[in-house]
Order: C-alpha cells, then sequence, then structure tokens
C-alpha cells in the first residue's frame, strides 16, 4: 500500500494548472483575521498553514496538542493524514479532486475569495475518533495563478452532530454568495429536507450562517426585508429546523454549510 504521505500529493499533482509544487523557501505569513471573519468554530478549533510546494505545516494553533493529544506539533501534512479515520480517507481524496475541479472551472481571478469545507473523522486526545469539519482559505497563488499555500482549519463538531454527510462544498467568501457542493458518498442521511432548497435559499442560508441578519442579507441581495422574511421562515420549514442551533445542525447534516 502506498505510504499514506502521498496520498493527497497525486490529488494535487492532477491539477498543476491550480496548484504549484514550485519550491520557495520563504513563507508568507497571510492576514489571518480576514479569513476568521468567515470560519465557522462553534467547538474546540486549531488552524495551521499548508504550504504545497513541500507539504509542509506552519503557524500551527496550540489547540491541536490538547485537541488530537499530541505531544509535538506537526510539522507535515502527513502527520494530519495520521488522525483521520483511515475509512474516511478515501473520501477526503476525492472531496479535494472535486473542490480543485471547482477551483480550476472559476480560474485564477476568483481563487482567493472562496473556502472548501467537508467533515471527516479524527483521533482526539481521549483515542475516539470524532468529526471534525474542515475548511480550507486559499491564501497565496504566484504571477501564474497557480496556488501556494492555504490556511486550514479543523473544528470538532461531534456535540453538534456526529452524522457525516459526505458532501463538499466550495463557497465565497464574506459577501459574496458562490455556492457549489457535491455528495460524494450516496448515503441516506436522517432528517434529511422535506424539500430540496431553492439556488436563493441556499443563497440566503449561507448568509444567514455567517451571522447576517434579515435586514442586512434584504440589503446586501437588493431585495425585501419580507422577501428574506419569508425565505428565512420556508427554510426552517424545510430543515425542520426549531431554531438557529438546529439550523446549523442540519446544515452540517445536509451539507449546506
Amino acid at each position: 500500500m502506498e505510504p499514506k504521505k502521498h496520498l493527497l500529493n497525486d490529488v494535487w499533482n492532477q491539477f498543476p494548472e491550480v496548484i504549484s509544487n514550485e519550491y520557495t523557501n520563504e513563507i508568507v505569513i497571510p492576514d489571518l483575521e480576514h479569513f476568521f471573519a468567515n470560519v465557522f468554530s462553534v467547538g474546540s478549533f486549531y488552524y495551521y498553514i499548508l504550504n504545497f510546494n513541500n507539504s509542509t505545516l506552519s503557524n500551527v494553533h496550540e489547540n491541536i496538542l490538547s485537541i488530537h493529544g499530541l505531544n509535538a506539533y506537526p510539522e507535515h501534512l502527513k502527520d494530519i493524514i495520521d488522525l483521520i479515520h483511515p475509512d474516511d480517507l478515501a473520501f477526503v481524496m476525492e472531496a479535494e479532486a472535486w473542490t480543485l475541479e471547482i477551483y480550476q472551472i472559476l480560474g485564477p481571478k476568483h481563487q482567493l475569495h472562496l473556502k472548501t469545507g467537508y467533515c471527516f473523522r479524527m483521533k482526539t486526545a481521549e483515542g475516539n475518533y470524532e468529526l471534525f469539519y474542515h475548511q480550507a482559505f486559499h491564501s497565496l497563488k504566484n504571477d501564474k495563478g497557480e496556488l501556494l499555500q492555504a490556511v486550514n482549519i479543523h473544528t470538532n463538531i461531534q456535540h453538534i452532530t456526529p452524522i457525516n454527510n459526505y458532501v463538499a462544498t466550495v463557497s465565497g467568501l464574506g459577501t459574496r454568495t458562490d455556492f457549489y457542493s457535491k455528495k460524494i458518498v450516496v448515503e441516506k442521511i436522517e432528517g434529511e429536507p422535506k424539500e430540496r432548497l431553492t439556488k436563493r435559499e441556499i443563497e440566503i442560508l449561507s448568509l444567514l450562517l455567517k451571522g447576517f441578519s434579515d435586514k442586512e442579507i434584504a440589503n446586501l441581495l437588493y431585495i425585501s426585508y419580507h422577501t428574506v422574511h419569508t425565505h428565512h421562515k420556508k427554510i426552517l420549514y424545510k430543515t425542520k429546523s426549531k431554531n438557529s442551533l438546529d439550523l446549523l445542525k442540519r446544515s452540517l447534516e445536509n451539507g449546506y454549510l
């Protein structure tokens, strides 16, 4: 069996127009506060910078030690992959490949204004495998438009839901309302929506989950407050959600986040 450390490198090598493997000695630290304004982190989380050229990690947040029970900071992507449940590795590879396809389709112009997200199980300090939500923000590219670096955030969401939806998403940062999703593994999810959400409802849901109010969303989308409020109620009904926390749980389970 091929060593784990090569798994994602093989995926990235399929997209040379998107990911650059050119070596650089200089590690550029991105403006992390800019990204954290778009981070979903209801729970214990940590982050690190991933350098695509050699799969090394930098600026690793200290929470990673206590969350995973590590004695030293991981230095290579392989160290992160070793924490992932073996049964989820194939999904992670497929999810990465699909998100890179979307980045390639959208082109260099938008690549730094998007984030990817999907869930997988990781080993914790207690020795259990719990569900984590992975978010990736690409933060640096070269003059050819190839991606060099990403900020990865892992949030433990086991207390919200233990159910992996096996859905990968690419969504816009800030007020951008881009949203693409793909179910990688066909599996029935308990409590899935009564009806599919419309494109407009998904657009509004993505802004609701970023913390925007109905009034703010109306201003951003140039529609009336009444229209947004109506969509908001329909979203709650379709997702069988009683309140905002329940909506968050359903969104994670059904791949809307």
